[in-house]
């Protein structure tokens, strides 16, 4: 059994201001390309397939003709909703579309039923796990104490009845970690304050692949069959080292599998580019690089260029970003940003306020209720 697994397609996102709808057609037809090429039986789509909850139209018509070019294959796909997705609009036909070899995960209900393929080794089972939330698992599952992202899927997946001698994958958006090591991340994924939507990778166990999506770096949590697809293209320059793929796993009896990569080249790549104004307008400078990518330019002129963003993008047309780095924009830097309290935690930033307020830190009791009241606050803001 051989699948194909993507995810965080984000299709309609706009970047800085730049529609990425040219640049998704492009790298999903290039993955069309890949499907002819290596036959999957499945293709695996693991979350954040739209941007928005409320896609645009031309964002809907854009995942319409790649969703039929698949069928027109006769390779079974298996789609999820993430984040940013709305459950509901991406399960909408769902039933129908299975006989077309599109299965959508539906709406949690309380249950999680397997899509089932064959090959010669027997089934493989694929359970279709939607982003969800403790709320979410908490309506169908009152009895259980679920008081965190981990005890969500935990129970969500004790619930499934799994056949131990089959093959099961599982398709999942969450922020999951393991074995003591953060994974990579970057801007543009939403993750809450503190970690608190963390999954740890340890719930996973009863599967033998699990097709991770939510993270936009390609990348194993824990271990090797627990894998991040990454992003197709990258949505922020805190990616521009990235290399994107689509990631194949070539299924043979139970226990026995083969993972690897294949690299994605984007129509326009991200660059940073930093220097004086003069050099990065040169000929020399100008012929070297493909002047039609995405850039974010940091000038380290003392002086301010006149027109600096208009005459960029005279030799760069998709310049995203312009910024200064000198004396001034240094000395106006360390000015705001002493405290770094972005990098802190809801339970850092009250306790320090306690102590500061009342003259001593806070004690157990009162750092695990409020905890626990953070956590309930950021349930009713999702």
């Amino acid at each position: 059994m051989k699948l194909l697994h993507l995810a965080d397609l984000h299709i309609g996102k706009r970047v800085n201001g730049f529609s990425m709808l040219e640049d998704q057609s492009y790298i999903l037809n290039q993955i069309i390309d890949i499907v002819d090429n290596q036959q999957p039986d499945a293709v695996l789509i693991a979350g954040d397939v739209y941007d928005k909850p409320v896609p645009a139209a031309d964002a809907v018509q854009l995942l319409d003709d790649f969703l039929v070019q698949l069928s027109r294959r006769h390779v079974q796909v298996c789609m999820i909703s993430g984040n940013h997705d709305s459950a509901e609009r991406i399960a909408f036909g769902g039933r129908l579309m299975s006989a077309s070899g599109i299965h959508l995960a539906p709406v949690y209900h309380g249950a999680i039923e397997p899509v089932t393929l064959t090959d010669s080794f027997g089934s493989v089972h694929i359970y279709l796990i939607p982003f969800l939330r403790p709320a979410n698992v908490r309506h169908f599952h009152a009895d259980t104490e679920i008081n965190s992202y981990t005890n969500a899927m935990r129970t969500v997946i004790e619930n499934i009845s799994f056949s131990p001698a089959a093959r099961n994958v599982a398709v999942v958006h969450q922020f999951v970690t393991g074995s003591g090591i953060q994974p990579e991340t970057c801007e543009s994924e939403e993750h809450t304050v503190g970690g608190l939507d963390q999954v740890d990778a340890s719930v996973f166990a009863p599967f033998d692949y699990v097709a991770l999506g939510h993270l936009h770096g390609p990348q194993k949590i824990g271990r090797d069959t627990i894998r991040y697809g990454g992003s197709p293209l990258k949505y922020s320059f805190s990616e521009v080292n990235q290399k994107k793929s689509v990631t194949i796993i070539t299924m043979q009896e139970k226990g026995c599998m083969d993972i690897h990569q294949i690299p994605l080249r984007p129509k326009r790549d991200m660059e940073l580019l930093r220097g004086a104004f003069a050099s990065l307008t040169a000929p020399d400078f100008l012929q070297a690089h493909d002047t039609q990518n995405y850039f974010k330019i940091t000038l380290t002129d003392e002086e301010d260029i006149p027109n600096a963003l208009t005459r960029l993008r005279e030799c760069y047309p998709n310049m995203m970003l312009l910024e200064y780095d000198n004396k001034r924009t240094r000395a106006h830097a360390d000015i705001l940003g002493a405290d770094h309290t972005e990098q802190k935690s809801p339970l850092q930033l009250f306790d320090e306020l306690y102590e500061k307020q009342n003259g001593q830190p806070m004690s157990d009791a009162q750092r695990t209720f409020t905890m626990q009241l953070i956590r309930e606050i950021w349930e009713d803001m999702e």
